[in-house]
């Protein structure tokens, strides 16, 4: 019997795997660094749009079932390959593999801000949605801080101080006020330091989802790595982006 929800939760991801060309883009970082992107999308460029930064030692390959599937919900996606990243998901970081070295978690910020940049250029003029992952899901905070009149939400997986000082995220939520979700691992930790920092935020629409079945990052929304979990947390991620729209 327990084979039968993994067949459930991979069923549930066909449909939006392969819908969505997978087309490379390129960015500059402020410090000129190239950054290596994906985009998934079409040529609507008044929709709105959510910027996909992934975790540790990962790549853009973390969003390839998932940013198709944020397409069947009315978004275009952009997912980065960030310069502290490596070689998950069967593919490299070209950004780290470029670099020829591994950055660390705060140096990627302008990478962030190169996408951010990208979401209001040539012509694009839809809502920009952050959506972070682990490390980049604190990034995120950082990033909606410093920028507060170009985000209209944020999305946080696995949120943590994971920047050496302990309370560096807390701050830059204090000063995020658009809507925001956060989610966790099944994991008292995890959960207990999102909720510090979305406690911060004083934000008017506050979601922290507490699942029953959750793993690290964005990843808990894959069937591939989360067969028991990613169609329930799913359930709590569409609302939550159907009021940004």
């Amino acid at each position: 019997m327990k084979f039968l929800p993994f067949v459930a939760g991979l069923f549930l991801m066909l449909p939006f795997a392969g819908r969505a060309a997978a087309e490379p883009v390129t960015l500059t970082a402020a410090d000129k660094v190239k950054v290596f992107a994906t985009y998934y999308g079409d040529a609507d460029k008044a929709k709105p749009v959510i910027l996909l930064f992934h975790q540790a030692a990962s790549n853009s390959g973390e969003y390839a079932t998932i940013a198709p599937r944020l397409n069947t919900l009315g978004f275009n996606a952009l997912a980065l390959d960030q310069r502290s990243g490596g070689t998950g998901w069967g593919r490299d970081n070209q950004t780290a593999k470029a670099l020829r070295g591994n950055a660390g978690f705060e140096q990627t910020l302008p990478d962030l801000e190169a996408a951010l940049d990208w979401a209001s250029s040539d012509g694009r003029s839809g809502k920009v949605i952050l959506w972070g992952s682990s490390y980049s899901a604190s990034l995120a905070f950082l990033l909606a801080a410093k920028h507060p009149d170009k985000i209209a939400g944020l999305l946080a997986f696995s949120p943590g101080e994971y920047f050496g000082k302990r309370d560096t995220v807390r701050k830059a939520a204090a000063k995020v006020g658009v809507p925001i979700f956060v989610s966790s691992a099944s994991d008292a930790s995890e959960i207990a330091q999102a909720k510090a920092i979305i406690d911060a935020s004083p934000a008017k629409v506050k979601v922290q989802y507490r699942p029953k079945t959750g793993i690290h990052g964005s990843s808990t929304l894959r069937a591939d790595r989360n067969p028991y979990g990613a169609a329930e947390n799913w359930q709590a991620v569409e609302p939550f982006l159907a009021g940004l729209k």
